[in-house]
């Protein structure tokens, strides 16, 4: 399946000054094993792939107290594999299980800069977080993995041709037409149930897309098995216990009235200081995303935020779907009520991060609320989401009034268009991909 990180691993292939080892981080089941090595295979000529989970012998010689070049020299001989030969990379897959390994990955970048070496692994985040040995810092490139996007999903689907008109049609605010946008529509909700996961949108694939035929149970294992690997990476059963509730609780986080993150709604004695780690630990692995509230949305927007407020989305609309139990019926047929709006915003979100923004809401001291705000080539710009057609927004013209950005964006089910009047950029949800951040 086409990713769109493989342009980045090319850039790194490409880099031929201070090369340093490359760690790809990302959700567990988010593709990160199959595309690298789909991209080690075909773009060198010699290829070896280490996974540290069976090659225990590698974990030992990095725990043991030979110096970096006899580690260096052994490993080669374990692997037998020539590192420094033309043409060549190493992928330690699980590199989790071995933290002298990260370290001396800042031996490889300093000693053999021609030595191309690439690392992935399960719940890698929270490894690198608490980290105890002596970190690289400096000398390792990192990359964020995320599950598939909208278009990434369209690609899946072979709907080259749809994706090259949605852009088109966001580029020069064209109508995609009725029956395309339709169809275009159909297939967001399509994602909707599937998400990002990779085995999850084969499996849709390979039913052709009859939602009768997809197995609900794909998503669940995959959120079962993030939790039974947990107690590999935590501190002890009271910060396992602490994660679940944060996660669980996300989906009911969402409705707030007062739209951002409660500790109370974990449960009525929950507290900041109990449920900090908890959120960090999550989001340390890439399974939730924070949005940060900015109340005055200046240059820079991270010198702007209240710390003290921010939202929490999934990280894969699929996953909330199915924590949320809602039938795909009912996906389908749009007809999931108060939690459309939900729905929709975390979809928007996922999109977003992909595309290279940093998550951002705006939020006045009234009652005025804009769901994103993102920083590009045209300076902050406001992001309204609807669910449907339904397209007033009184929180926008009060940001559009006060701030007067060059433009804002409403991403709804309506067709594209743009509103010269009030410089409002309309965007269907299925087209959010297109929001690139140039």
């Amino acid at each position: 399946m086409k990713r769109l990180i493989y342009d980045d691993l090319l850039k790194w292939k490409n880099e031929k000054l201070n090369i340093k080892p490359l760690i790809v981080l990302g959700v567990r089941q988010c593709g990160k094993t199959y595309i690298i090595d789909e991209f080690c295979r075909k773009e060198y000529k010699n290829y070896k792939y280490v996974n540290l989970l069976e090659d225990k012998e590698i974990v030992t010689l990095y725990n043991s107290n030979m110096n970096s070049t006899e580690k260096y020299n052994r490993l080669k001989i374990l692997l037998n594999f020539d590192f420094e030969k033309e043409d060549s990379i190493v992928f330690f897959d699980e590199i989790q299980e071995s933290e002298q390994l990260i370290s001396e990955l800042k031996y490889f970048c300093e000693k053999h800069n021609n030595v191309r070496i690439v690392c992935a692994g399960s719940l890698l985040g929270i490894k690198l977080k608490r980290f105890n040995a002596s970190f690289p810092v400096g000398k390792i490139k990192m990359l964020n993995m995320y599950p598939m996007s909208f278009e990434e999903f369209l690609y899946a689907m072979d709907q080259y041709l749809l994706v090259n008109l949605i852009y088109e049609c966001f580029e020069k605010n064209k109508k995609i037409g009725k029956e395309v946008h339709e169809k275009a529509l159909n297939l967001y909700r399509i994602y909707l149930i599937t998400g990002g996961m990779p085995e999850s949108i084969n499996n849709m694939v390979s039913i052709n897309a009859d939602y009768i035929k997809y197995d609900v149970n794909i998503i669940k294992d995959i959120v079962d098995s993030y939790f039974k690997d947990m107690n590999k990476y935590v501190l002890n059963d009271n910060e396992a216990l602490k994660i679940n509730r944060v996660y669980n609780s996300l989906p009911s986080q969402l409705t707030n009235i007062s739209k951002k993150f409660q500790y109370s709604n974990i449960h009525k004695d929950a507290r900041e200081r109990e449920y900090a780690t908890a959120i960090d630990w999550l989001e340390a692995n890439n399974m939730i995303l924070r949005c940060k509230c900015i109340n005055n949305p200046d240059i820079p927007l991270e010198g702007f935020v209240n710390e003290e407020t921010f939202k929490l989305y999934l990280s894969d609309i699929g996953i909330l779907n199915n924590l949320l139990k809602i039938r795909l019926e009912d996906i389908l047929n749009d007809n999931v009520s108060l939690y459309k709006g939900v729905i929709a915003e975390n979809y928007v979100a996922t999109e977003l991060l992909v595309n290279g923004y940093n998550l951002y809401y705006w939020k006045n001291n009234a009652t005025a609320e804009i769901d994103f705000l993102i920083y590009n080539n045209d300076g902050i710009i406001p992001i309204e989401v609807k669910a449907n057609n339904n397209t007033q927004s009184k929180s926008l013209k009060i940001y559009m009034q006060k701030y007067n950005p060059k433009y804002g964006i409403r991403i709804s089910t309506k067709e594209f268009g743009y509103d010269n009047k009030n410089k409002i950029k309309s965007i269907p949800l299925y087209a959010t991909f297109a929001i690139k951040n140039k």
